[in-house]
């Protein structure tokens, strides 16, 4: 393990000692904290919500564990009630599409509001954010899928947060992304995409401070997360697969970078996506909206866009950066003995730059993405609504 620290605060593991469930649960007791889990139905039949859920199982002092659960049906909602109702803590199980909630959100179409977001990730976020602000103080979310979730994620994404006196207000993680059945290399959007391009723009466009920041996060599309509540209630929230480039970008426009952390979780795997057939597809379809935050966040903070001369030179430079990491990482695998396909990898790579062009130029057109409104700005409307959302989120009793 190396000992490098940069422009974000980075918290190694060296494996020295074991996750200590009790300094967690001490902590917990010392801090109102909230666990947010965005979450479909579907996931209640998997075998990684089930680890998920028998690991939290084991902490005391947890504030509320909230359930962001989109579902067809009140049964629907009935069951995964079921499925928590072993947990020693409170659970809310907030049906984020549910009748009530789109009657309560509907309601703020009067003072010119929409919260009405597509269904997904980003959307059940905000409400989550919403629901478990109401009464903790800290928050950490993760993803439903994780499939080698241990006690060392909640405590290690926790532990900065729990005691003040660290002085951070958000905490990301970073990880090893290995296949459980190959010990191949996963994380093909962040390898052989977000890294390339981000290498690839700072040579068009020099060190400059957002571009930097981004670079600074080993991890910059890990799904989990932890914040404080007055962070979380100031985060605009995109609706698209770049929720986490997105978030990372209204992080640093809320946060003194002193602020902020990265911690390694070690080994992690989830569900995988296919890089997919064309640009509407899988990996495709989110290094496209991936791209659009990225370039979103360089206009706002850096004043920066790109020229049509600069949009072929980032083709050209993102192709070259991009072979260069395929063999990195082929030479990386090899040393470790574990399976790397280089052809699979460089089709990948001629994939992810067949999009860069045409996305660029539909993005440069329209600029603007759908973002949810920032909790506080919401309060300032409706001073009640999260107790409203909440409410309306149990309304399949």
């Amino acid at each position: 393990m190396d000992f490098k620290q940069d422009l974000i605060t980075t918290i190694h593991q060296y494996g020295v000692t074991e996750d200590s469930l009790e300094k967690l649960n001490i902590g917990l007791k010392k801090r109102a904290t909230a666990i947010l889990i965005p979450c479909l139905f579907e996931e209640f039949k998997r075998p990684a919500l089930i680890k998920t859920r028998d690991v939290l199982r084991n902490l005391r002092g947890l504030n509320e564990l909230v359930i962001a659960l989109s579902a067809q049906s009140a049964e629907e909602v009935k069951e995964a009630k079921a499925f928590f109702s072993s947990m020693p803590f409170p659970v809310h199980i907030q049906w984020t599409n549910g009748p009530s909630v789109i009657e309560v959100l509907k309601t703020q179409e009067r003072n010119g509001l929409d919260l009405i977001a597509t269904p997904g990730k980003g959307w059940a976020v905000w409400q989550g954010i919403g629901v478990a602000t109401r009464n903790s103080e800290v928050v950490a979310l993760f993803d439903a899928d994780i499939r080698t979730f241990s006690l060392s994620y909640p405590a290690r994404m926790l532990q900065p947060l729990l005691d003040p006196s660290h002085g951070i207000s958000y905490v990301k993680a970073f990880y090893s992304r290995l296949s459980l059945e190959s010990n191949a290399l996963q994380g093909r959007a962040t390898r052989l995409f977000v890294g390339p391009l981000l290498t690839s723009l700072e040579h068009i466009f020099g060190q400059g401070p957002f571009l930097r920041y981004l670079q600074a996060f080993r991890y910059p599309l890990a799904g989990e997360f932890a914040f404080t509540r007055d962070l979380g209630m100031n985060l605009r929230i995109p609706c698209d697969w770049g929720l986490e480039i997105g978030l990372l970008s209204e992080v640093y426009r809320n946060v003194r970078l002193s602020r902020i952390a990265q911690v390694d979780l070690g080994i992690f795997d989830h569900k995988h996506k296919e890089v997919g057939q064309n640009p509407k597809e899988g990996l495709q379809r989110m290094s496209t909206e991936i791209l659009s935050n990225v370039l979103r966040g360089l206009m706002e903070h850096q004043a920066e866009t790109l020229t049509n001369s600069q949009i072929s030179t980032l083709e050209v430079l993102y192709k070259r950066v991009g072979q260069d990491r395929v063999k990195q990482f082929g030479l990386d695998s090899a040393v470790n003995n574990i399976p790397y396909d280089r052809h699979e990898e460089e089709l990948s790579v001629q994939k992810f730059s067949k999009i860069l062009k045409p996305s660029i130029v539909n993005f440069l057109k329209s600029p603007e993405t759908q973002q949810l409104p920032c909790w506080a700005r919401v309060l300032s409307c409706e001073s009640n609504l999260q107790n409203d959302l909440a409410e309306s989120g149990l309304s399949y009793k």
